[in-house]
């Protein structure tokens, strides 16, 4: 579990490839500080499990599915890369709840300065993940605890102010540039169990024992 607030931006040291399994090694010196094999950190966004680690770096696998969700498969050494911890209990929750799994991706469509902010404006690749981003809700976007201004059904946009700026790597985000995107788990949650139980309901609804055709030939459907 993470809150979306970036510790540290790392580098990415070296990209292993077989297919469409990874092995990332990652330049880092503040999430390894009291680290163990085993620990889950978000890797712009993804929660990944430290195979490896010095004081300097850390190693962590990525499988298919994880490939194939986000943009890790496009990371390349040298890129900056937004690294958080695991929160742990009793911890200030700075941002939301974000579980380092990712939904889907979107590409940025534009970015444009308002006074003191830049406002990035996403577009999301699937459609169904429109759904559950409104405005003044929560997205996560690379492992950034956001707040979304506007949203619509193609995309959304989000305001960033300066210290959000100089300390992740969205400050290299330009326009045609990929994304994670994780949305509110409440918000899949809610949607889940609606569906869920309106299913449910559909199934256990008894037949009246009239016909559709008898209904609609006396004008009540």
């Amino acid at each position: 579990m993470f809150t979306g607030l970036v510790e540290e931006v790392g580098r990415m040291k070296n990209v292993y490839r077989q297919g469409e399994a990874m092995m990332l090694t990652i330049g880092a010196s503040i999430v390894t500080q009291g680290a163990a094999l085993g620990d889950s950190i978000s890797v712009n966004g993804v929660c990944l499990t430290v195979t490896s680690f010095d004081r300097a770096s850390f190693t962590a696998d990525v499988m298919p599915e994880t490939y194939r969700m986000s943009t890790l498969h496009m990371l390349k050494p040298g890129d900056p890369i937004n690294l958080e911890r695991a929160m742990t209990v009793g911890s200030r929750f700075g941002g939301h709840i974000v579980q380092g799994h990712i939904d889907g991706t979107g590409k940025v469509t534009s970015r444009t300065v308002d006074a003191n902010a830049v406002v990035f404006r996403i577009e999301a690749k699937s459609g169904d993940l429109t759904r559950y981003i409104i405005p003044k809700g929560s997205i996560t976007i690379d492992g950034i605890s956001l707040t979304v201004v506007e949203a619509d059904g193609d995309g959304f946009s989000v305001s960033i102010i300066p210290h959000t700026l100089a300390e992740t790597a969205l400050a290299h985000r330009q326009p045609g540039d990929n994304v994670n995107l994780e949305t509110d788990i409440i918000g899949k949650y809610v949607d889940h169990l609606l569906h869920y139980r309106n299913a449910e309901k559909s199934a256990a609804a008894p037949s009246s024992g009239i016909s559709t055709e008898y209904l609609s030939r006396h004008g009540f459907i």
